[in-house]
């Protein structure tokens, strides 16, 4: 719910910007929109724009929404441990080195974020460390790595820039087709004013967005298994499997899927879950 939330705030928030320009501002210097492909490549700009914008500041929104502090150098042997490991991995994988963090939650958790696969950042949660022995904690940080080795966050990036384009424009074509109706129904032949046609375009970027979200929802649970694999290459599929077996023995965690790429996410809420379940992720390793 948290998730859908948030992508209907930042909606809204593209609603109000959006529509000020091109309601106000741009009739002002004297421009009319009666072109649908000059509307396509408005909602193209706005979508691919804000959904790439979102991702070179991933890292820094990640630092700053969980408090984790990049490890410049090691002050224990277990923050040496997982430098080691990541770099490890990450030369395996064939990527740069990413920066490593820890931030302080008591969850068993982590995430990978970044612009590229030669500038991202692996972080681990306090909990995790505490909670796991070092073969689940490594096969969970090849996760992470695997994620940035197969483009995840581009890849995502790409996804929810298209669906937000497609959010963007149907909701306007969709206003537009009631400014019309109203318009003929009305005796002054005028149609919608700018406050109503923004509610119409809300109301459907809404509509729209929870649908993009579950499309979004289903690419990510796709990447899941390909990370979960990826892992079990780098570290063997038994790691992974005992990772994932103890996830499902302690509480489930709270999680942001859009910031987390590794944790578990209830059935009830399985169209709108970044993550397929703990069995069926564990079913496909043992199919590895």
């Amino acid at each position: 719910m948290f998730r859908i939330m948030l992508f209907l705030a930042t909606n809204f928030a593209i609603v109000l910007v959006l529509g000020v320009f091109l309601n106000v501002i741009l009739p002002a210097f004297g421009v009319q929109l009666s072109n649908t492909g000059f509307y396509l490549v408005l909602a193209l700009a706005f979508g691919m724009g804000g959904s790439f914008i979102s991702l070179m500041m991933s890292k820094w929104v990640a630092k700053r929404a969980t408090g984790a502090q990049v490890i410049t150098q090691p002050g224990s042997r277990e923050e040496q441990w997982l430098m080691q490991t990541v770099e490890r991995l990450a030369r395996d994988a064939g990527i740069g080195m990413p920066e490593v963090a820890i931030y302080p939650s008591p969850d068993v958790n982590a995430f990978a974020t970044g612009a590229s696969k030669n500038d991202s950042l692996v972080a681990v949660s306090v909990g995790l460390l505490r909670n796991m022995n070092a073969d689940e904690a490594e096969a969970v940080l090849a996760h992470e790595v695997s994620h940035i080795a197969n483009g995840d966050m581009v890849t995502m990036a790409l996804v929810q820039g298209v669906l937000n384009t497609f959010v963007i424009f149907l909701a306007r074509v969709v206003a537009q087709i009631i400014n019309g109706f109203v318009a003929k129904g009305s005796d002054n032949g005028q149609g919608l004013g700018f406050f109503s046609y923004l509610a119409v375009v809300f109301v459907m970027e809404a509509v729209f967005g929870v649908i993009a979200s579950i499309i979004a929802m289903w690419f990510s649970r796709k990447r899941e298994f390909r990370a979960d694999a990826g892992s079990a290459q780098l570290v063997g599929p038994n790691k992974m499997i005992a990772a994932l077996q103890r996830l499902k023995g302690s509480q489930d965690s709270q999680l942001d899927g859009q910031l987390v790429a590794f944790g578990i996410k209830g059935k009830a809420r399985e169209l709108f879950a970044s993550h397929p379940s703990l069995d069926d992720r564990i079913e496909a390793l043992r199919k590895f």
